[in-house]
């Protein structure tokens, strides 16, 4: 008898010569795909850099020792921002972010992020083989970020273990929901769906 296998991944395009952040939006050459509307993940780029350059807007953001703190910011066209603080040692856990495209940028600190270079099937599976080859690992320190198109898959830490980490973020649309996953080795396991309500 046979048992079932997960689905796997798709292969991943070769990678990139460089490890430095992609900036990229609704079209490989990140301009707007025609009938789009709202901003573009390059211009969520362009504000989130320019409000990470808001020195008294990061100062006034309370940082706690033992968990991150948010703040809601007013987002270009409609987008959702936030500027968030990161303790030292805390992360994301692995999630996605729908059909928003997105951005941020690191105002303070570092943060790594850890990524996956193929789209994920968006419904019908639980549990996945991630294929070969797939993983990407950013540095992202003060004044780095990157731009993300839809369901980007990717977890983000503050690995030092002194300092804080501050960073702008922005979405458009407004997220409609996260995926969060749990990963043991090559296997990505689809652990539950937030909507909005559960982290306004």
């Amino acid at each position: 008898m046979s048992t079932p296998t997960s689905p796997r991944t798709p292969t991943p395009a070769p990678a990139p010569a460089t490890d430095a952040p992609t900036d990229f939006a609704d079209s490989p050459t990140g301009t707007r795909r025609p009938g789009a509307s709202g901003p573009t993940a390059a211009e969520l780029l362009d504000f989130v850099r320019r409000t990470a350059d808001d020195a008294a807007l990061i100062a006034s953001l309370p940082l706690d020792p033992e968990g991150r703190t948010w703040l809601r910011l007013e987002g270009p066209g409609g987008s959702e921002a936030w500027l968030i603080g990161w303790p030292p040692g805390t992360g994301t856990g692995w999630h996605d972010h729908a059909d928003s495209v997105g951005a941020f940028t690191v105002a303070s600190g570092a943060l790594r992020e850890h990524a996956l270079a193929a789209r994920l099937p968006t419904e019908g599976w639980r549990t996945l083989e991630l294929s070969e080859g797939i993983d990407r690992i950013r540095l992202l320190t003060t004044g780095r970020g990157r731009a993300f198109g839809r369901h980007h898959v990717h977890e983000v830490l503050n690995e030092s273990e002194r300092e804080h980490a501050v960073s702008v973020h922005a979405y458009y649309p407004p997220l409609p929901r996260i995926r969060r996953f749990s990963r043991t080795g090559d296997v990505l396991r689809l652990e539950q769906t937030e909507g909005p309500e559960d982290w306004q």
